[in-house]
C-alpha cells in the first residue's frame, strides 16, 4: 500500500542542490522531509537554510548518517564514495534511492547495478527535462547524420566541477555511440596539447571548459563538408535538476518493482 506524504531523506542537505531540494519539498504537500544528512550538524542551522521566512523545524532531522533515518526515498547528490555507502544502507533498509551523483568508476557502477536487483533506483547524470529531451533529439540526429559528420561535445561547468567530462557529457556520448553501434571508450577523443593526425571517421570529440560559475552548458555539434548542426542546452539555475529528482522520487515510490531506471523512464521518452 502506497502512503502519503512520501518521507524523503536528502543526502548532502546543505549543498547547492540540497538547499534547493529543501525549499521545493517544503512547497510540495505530497512530500515530507524527514532526514537531512550532512557531514557535520551545524550549530547555526537557521542561517544555513535558504528562505528563512518559510523556515520549518529542520534542526531535529539533521543527521550525520542515513542509518538512523526514517524515510521512504533517499535523494543523493553527493559524491561516489558517499553514494555507495548510502546505497548499502538503502538496500539493508529496503528503501528506494534517487542518484544524481556522477563520476562513478566501473566497480562502483556495478554495485549500483547489483543493488537495483534488490531495490528501486533512479539514476541519471542529469535530471533536467531539457537534457533528457536532447537525448531523444540526439538519437534522431545521429541516425541521420552520425556516419557522415564529425561529432563534438562541448562540456562547460563551474570551476569547482570535479569530474571531467561531466556525467551529462558522457551520457550524451553514450546516446550517440549506442545509436551508431560503436564503442564510446574506443571512439572518444579528449582534447589535449599534441600533434594530431587527420581525424578518423566515427569518432566523438570531447572539449571541457571549467570556469567561473557556469552551472551547466552542453553543446553537441554535427559537422560535415556541407553543413553544421548544433544542439545546445543551458541550465539557468539548478532548479530543473531538483524538480526532476523530486518527480523521480514520486515515480519510484509508486512502483513496487525493483530495478534501475533513469529520467527518460519518468518522462516516457
Amino acid at each position: 500500500m502506497i502512503t502519503y506524504p512520501i518521507k524523503i531523506a536528502i543526502i548532502g542537505a546543505l549543498g547547492k542542490i540540497g538547499k534547493i531540494l529543501i525549499k521545493e519539498i517544503k512547497k510540495n504537500t505530497s512530500l515530507l522531509l524527514t532526514a537531512a544528512i550532512v557531514k557535520k550538524i551545524p550549530h547555526d542551522f537557521q542561517n544555513k537554510i535558504i528562505n528563512k521566512k518559510n523556515f520549518f523545524q529542520i534542526k531535529d532531522i539533521f543527521l550525520t548518517s542515513l542509518k538512523n533515518a526514517d524515510f521512504d526515498v533517499a535523494i543523493d547528490f553527493s559524491n561516489p564514495i558517499s553514494t555507495i555507502k548510502n546505497l548499502k544502507i538503502c538496500v539493508k533498509k529496503n528503501k528506494k534511492i534517487i542518484i544524481g551523483t556522477t563520476g562513478f568508476n566501473q566497480l562502483q557502477q556495478e554495485k549500483i547495478n547489483d543493488s537495483a536487483k534488490k531495490i528501486g533506483i533512479v539514476q541519471s547524470s542529469n535530471f533536467s527535462t531539457g537534457i533528457n529531451l536532447i537525448y531523444k533529439l540526439l538519437e534522431i540526429t545521429t541516425s541521420i547524420l552520425g556516419n557522415n559528420s564529425d561529432i563534438e561535445i562541448i562540456d562547460s561547468h563551474h570551476r569547482n566541477k570535479i569530474d571531467s567530462p561531466s556525467g551529462t557529457a558522457l551520457s550524451l556520448g553514450s546516446v550517440i555511440s549506442q545509436t551508431m553501434n560503436i564503442n564510446l571508450n574506443k571512439n572518444s577523443i579528449y582534447r589535449k596539447k599534441e600533434i594530431t593526425k587527420k581525424r578518423e571517421k566515427n569518432k566523438i570529440g570531447f572539449s571541457i571548459i571549467r570556469a567561473g560559475n557556469i552551472i551547466g552548458e552542453h553543446t553537441i555539434m554535427f559537422a560535415n563538408s556541407n553543413e553544421s548542426i548544433e544542439i545546445t542546452h543551458k541550465a539557468m539555475n539548478r532548479t530543473p535538476f531538483v524538480l526532476g529528482a523530486i518527480e523521480s522520487a514520486k515515480w519510484i515510490h509508486q512502483k513496487n518493482k525493483t530495478g534501475l531506471y533513469n529520467m527518460r523512464d519518468i518522462l516516457k521518452i
